[in-house]
C-alpha cells in the first residue's frame, strides 16, 4: 500500500517536487550545511562534516560518512555508505601514543562533476576524483583519479575509460561546461 502510494507520488511530478525540496530543506538544517545547493541531495541518514561543498544536483546516498573539508561539483553521485576520511591523525612521533600525537593540516578532498562513487568506496581525505569519473562499489581511494577513468579495487587502480572516443569525451565535456539543468532522476525500485 506505501509502495503504491510512493509510486502515485513519483508520478505528479510538482508534489513529487515539492516533497523532496521540503525533506532537503530540512535536511540540511539538521546537517547545519549552509555550503550547498538548493538541489543537492541526500538519500538518508549519514555523519556528514557542516562544511560540506556541493554543487547542484549532487547526491549523497544513505548513510554516508562524510568527513571535513570535501567538496561535491555538480551531478556528483555517490552510492550509499560512501566514505570520505581518513589522513587525519600523527603516527610518526615516537614515545607518543597516535591518539595524543595531534593531526597534520587537513588537504581538501575534491570530487568534481558528474563523477560517481559506487556502494561502500571509502576515498582517503585529500584524494582528488576526477571530473566524470567513476569508482566501483567497494574500492578504496588512497589517491587521485583523472577525469573520465573507471577504478576499482583496493587500493583503486584502473580498470577501464569511461567513453570510447575522444569525440564522446569532448561532447560530454561541452556539457558539462554549460550550466548545470535538470532533469529525471531515475527511478528507484
Amino acid at each position: 500500500m506505501i509502495q503504491t502510494l510512493k509510486r502515485k507520488i513519483r508520478g505528479i511530478k510538482w508534489i513529487y517536487n515539492a516533497r523532496r525540496g521540503l525533506l532537503m530543506a530540512y535536511r540540511r538544517r539538521r546537517y547545519g550545511l549552509k555550503h550547498v545547493h538548493k538541489t543537492f541531495y541526500i538519500g538518508g541518514p549519514g555523519a556528514i562534516s557542516s562544511d560540506l561543498k556541493a554543487d547542484a544536483y549532487s547526491f549523497i546516498g544513505i548513510g554516508g560518512i562524510i568527513g571535513p573539508g570535501v567538496s561535491l561539483g555538480k551531478y556528483v553521485m555517490l552510492g550509499p555508505h560512501v566514505a570520505i576520511l581518513g589522513g587525519d591523525h600523527r603516527f610518526d612521533k615516537p614515545g607518543v601514543p597516535i591518539i595524543f600525537s595531534d593531526r597534520p593540516e587537513l588537504k581538501p578532498t575534491i570530487i568534481e562533476d558528474d563523477a560517481w562513487l559506487g556502494y561502500k568506496v571509502t576515498v582517503i581525505a585529500g584524494a582528488r576524483i576526477g571530473r566524470g569519473a567513476i569508482v566501483a562499489a567497494g574500492a578504496v581511494v588512497t589517491k587521485d583519479i583523472p577525469p573520465y577513468e573507471i577504478h576499482g579495487g583496493v587500493p583503486a587502480k584502473k580498470i577501464g575509460e569511461r567513453f570510447s572516443s575522444p569525440e564522446e569525451r569532448l561532447a560530454h565535456d561541452k556539457m558539462l561546461d554549460e550550466p548545470a539543468r535538470r532533469g529525471d532522476y531515475c527511478e528507484l525500485m
